[in-house]
């Protein structure tokens, strides 16, 4: 992908952004220059300052500078980035973002509605959709399901209801009441409440379920009837009618609520959402019945577009979109002449709108992202996949004179898909842009204009501008990381392969885009499983194999983290498949993904290690903490005795502006350290736990040489290239990558047994290539302790130097979804049908 030879030469950029004095974050007052109207790629090794220099001086200037032009009134209405950290920067142009942030995921948000092309099929089918005789035209908004004129009355658009029955509420119907029957209702002292009601109403509470006749049943789970009844605890359904029948005080007056009603209050106006999680047990879910799960109104879905309706069009890959309407925007669709006859209006109406939804479509196709429905829910994407169709919806906005600043493009790209993508960039940088982007890619970095490598190492060894200039020069930098992989030789990769103990067997898999797939699975090796973006990778992988493994293993899997109502979730998606062979060699299952390890500041790396414990306990061991009887909890800035009580632990307050950013300013009473005073008299080795916290996992490395516990712990997190986090960094500040290392890192501080399957969702996304170095020695060491890795990877490094490779494709969504070649690295790279085959040749 070797770029134009004539090479811009400094003095042909249109003109230069000139940075001065930026000392955000571990910036150490850096001075740059880089060129506009080019496409400047910002390097050097996870943790290193390029983030804080793209995103967190130059984007947070202009973002700045654009808003000040802007009404107080409607700076409100912006996620306000803080002022930055900076002297001056000259000659800087607007810019527009395109980070891996979600945003708040619901699934009410989708493919069509970030880019826009639901609202443009909506007019479609409004102005030319093909009617019923007599029915009148409806709006475009009546074609969408989050609005009252669209939504499906029965399901108010979400496509399924959501009901409760006698089965659910009461799994195993030979229990009495007594013996809690009526699973649904509360385990504690609500249920037991529930249970002397009964008893005060005459209901036998001690005769099995299922002898119960069916009217008492199904009044007792549900009756919308709330009675309220005198109450006698303790009493036996014989004294408790004696009391009745002589009126004696009650204990309490007690009001009855069926287990349906219990189950839809709670669902409804609980706030926690473990509450949440036990009541939608009894809950199940189906297609309604009325609109079929399409979510809209029959009047809606009776109007048809080259024969489907709007919903059945959303749920076709866009790839299929395009070839549908191309007919109509080139005005060659069959029956095209009579309706021009009889509605020229319509035809005009209808050749515009496809027009334009085919060539913003046609975008969406270049980037690779063909196989996405317009239906499909954003928090199902990938980062890299948001983040492209971001970058569509710029591509085709047609602004110029913009700069754009890009958070690694190419995470969770297939070296075949970057292809497309860096012809994007070149798209936008043709239109009269400027691109700074944050990448660890070599290919990418290779078709720069111009680096910016930071370094020379992360955190406080970082932040220094190492070089800044046309690609060739870095070349001479001894010092950068980046370098010596640009310009480095691919040896060593190339090892002898280790062989498998055994065979994991998957048969008639059956998911996405896989229907009836058999796979097999090396164990006792490293194994590697590529393919394209949307081949069906992670189906197989971090879907199925987890589920099934987990599902013998007996572990129940972590809910899927969505915020956002349940009830608008999709059905849960059936899986089709079994392992027929190998499951006895796996005694454990160990899934690492990119999901936070923490929502709040107040979850950071050394409370989710479990290393922070280690260290209270060294600090409530210390004379002084033992003289004041402190325990380890007093050294928890999440406990009230030990915080500081003016910030909650928080370390700073919050001061609104109502106009500007909210200002969050150090606690005048702690000075940012969370705890009270008296906490932090006590010392450990002079330092005490704010000063702990706030150092470096290095720094701390050297300082607990001699606590075997805290020492391991550290030393993992350095092998996995954390060493520049701090112990107390917040959740909220890590990357995906970081919180995926930390994962790692813990479960490495764990006694090697052997025998356990570790899968991992591309781990090396966000990392430096020599950051993933380190990475792959740690995996190694797991290979060789007895277990299996299995990681779906695209980066070319890591697929060269696995012992075994599956290819899924050959294309995306319906062209993908079978094993293209599965075998040794070398078997692979010659294999004429995959795309992975010709890169994985460059380097073996």
């Amino acid at each position: 992908m070797a770029k134009d030879t004539d090479k811009t030469s400094a003095k042909e950029f249109t003109g230069f952004v000139n940075v001065r004095g930026a000392r955000e974050n571990n910036l150490k007052n850096v001075n740059l220059t880089i060129p506009r109207d080019a496409l400047v790629v910002f390097t050097g090794v996870s943790g290193s300052g390029k983030s804080s220099l793209a995103f967190g001086t130059l984007y947070a200037e202009a973002q700045r500078r654009y808003l000040e032009s802007v009404s107080p009134y409607a700076r409100r209405l912006f996620h306000q980035m803080a002022v930055p950290e900076v002297d001056t920067i000259e000659g800087l142009p607007p810019a527009v973002a395109l980070q891996q942030q979600r945003g708040t995921p619901t699934t009410r948000s989708s493919v069509g509605s970030v880019t826009t092309l639901s609202n443009l099929l909506r007019m479609l089918y409004s102005r030319a959709g093909d009617y019923p005789r007599g029915q009148s035209i409806i709006y475009a908004e009546a074609f969408s399901p989050n609005t009252a004129e669209g939504a499906c009355p029965t399901c108010h658009g979400l496509g399924r209801i959501y009901e409760v029955t006698e089965k659910s509420m009461v799994p195993d119907d030979s229990l009495t009441i007594r013996e809690r029957a009526i699973a649904a209702w509360p385990t504690a002292w609500g249920g037991q409440n529930q249970r002397d009601i009964l008893v005060t109403l005459g209901y036998d509470v001690d005769r099995p379920w299922r002898e119960l006749p069916q009217k008492d049943r199904d009044w007792i789970l549900f009756t919308d009837e709330q009675p309220v009844v005198p109450v006698y605890p303790g009493y036996t359904p014989e004294q408790t009618q004696r009391a009745l029948k002589r009126k004696e005080e009650p204990n309490y007056m007690g009001t009855f609520t069926s287990a349906r009603r219990h189950v839809f209050h709670t669902f409804a106006n609980t706030n926690s959402p473990l509450m949440k999680k036990r009541v939608m047990q009894y809950m199940l879910s189906t297609d309604c019945p009325m609109c079929q799960g399409k979510r809209l109104r029959p009047e809606s879905l009776s109007v048809k577009f080259a024969g489907y309706d709007i919903t059945e069009l959303s749920r076709l890959p866009l790839k299929r979109i395009e070839s549908i309407l191309r007919p109509f925007a080139e005005g060659k669709a069959r029956g095209h002449k009579k309706q021009e006859a009889e509605h020229p209006e319509q035809t005009i109406v209808a050749q515009r709108i496809a027009e334009d939804l085919c060539a913003r479509v046609k975008v969406l196709l270049d980037l690779g992202l063909g196989y996405l429905s317009l239906e499909r829910s954003t928090p199902t994407l990938s980062p890299g996949e948001l983040q492209r169709l971001r970058l569509a919806t710029q591509l085709y906005s047609h602004l110029f004179g913009v700069v754009y600043v890009l958070d690694e493009p190419s995470a969770g790209l297939h070296p075949a898909d970057t292809v497309s993508l860096l012809k994007a960039l070149d798209g936008l940088k043709k239109a009269g842009n400027s691109l700074f982007v944050v990448e660890h890619e070599t290919e990418v970095i290779r078709y720069a204009d111009w680096i910016v490598d930071v370094g020379p190492a992360a955190g406080e060894k970082g932040g220094e501008i190492l070089y800044s200039g046309p690609p060739e020069g870095l070349k001479q930098i001894k010092q950068s990381k980046t370098s010596a992989y640009l310009f480095g030789s691919s040896e060593g990769l190339n090892r002898e392969p280790r062989k498998p103990t055994g065979w994991l067997r998957l048969s008639g898999v059956t998911r996405n885009n896989l229907h009836n797939l058999d796979a097999a699975f090396p164990l006792g090796v490293f194994t590697a499983v590529t393919g394209v973006s949307g081949s069906g990778k992670s189906s197989l992988v971090s879907q199925v194999l987890v589920e099934l493994v987990a599902q013998y293993l007996g572990h129940e899997l972590p809910a899927e983290e969505e915020e956002g109502d349940e009830l608008e979730r999709a059905a849960p998606l059936q899986t089709g498949g079994r392992i027929t062979e190998g499951l006895e060699s796996i005694k454990r299952l160990v899934r690492v993904d990119q999901k936070p390890i923490g929502r709040t500041p107040r979850s950071n790396m050394a409370t989710y290690t479990g290393l922070f414990d280690h260290v209270r306990k060294l600090f409530a061991a210390t004379p002084m903490a033992k003289k004041r009887r402190y325990d380890a909890g007093r050294f928890s800035f999440n406990v009230a005795k030990g915080r500081c009580e003016n910030c909650q632990g928080e370390g700073f307050v919050m001061v609104e502006l109502l106009f500007l950013p909210s200002v969050y300013a150090p606690c005048p009473v702690c000075h940012s350290t969370r705890y009270n005073a008296k906490t932090l008299e006590v010392t450990y080795r002079d330092k005490n736990i704010a000063e702990v916290l706030s150092m470096t996992v290095d720094a701390a490395w050297e300082f607990f040489d001699e606590e075997p516990a805290v020492y391991r712990a550290l030393t993992v997190l350095r092998e996995v290239g954390l060493g520049y986090l701090r112990l107390g960094q917040p959740a909220t500040e890590l990357s995906g990558g970081e919180a995926q290392r930390i994962k790692l890192a813990t479960e490495l501080q764990r006694a090697q047994r052997g025998n356990t399957l570790y899968i991992l969702d591309e781990p090396t996304t966000g990392l430096h290539p020599s950051d993933t170095d380190k990475l792959m020695t740690q995996l190694d060491s797991l290979v060789e302790a007895g277990n299996t890795v299995i990681v779906v990877e695209h980066d070319m490094r890591v697929i060269a130097a696995s012992d075994w490779v599956i290819d899924i494709g050959p294309g995306a969504g319906e062209d993908g979804g079978k094993v293209v070649v599965a075998g040794t690295p070398q078997q692979v790279a010659r294999s004429k049908q995959s795309k992975t085959a010709p890169f994985l040749k460059q380097l073996i």
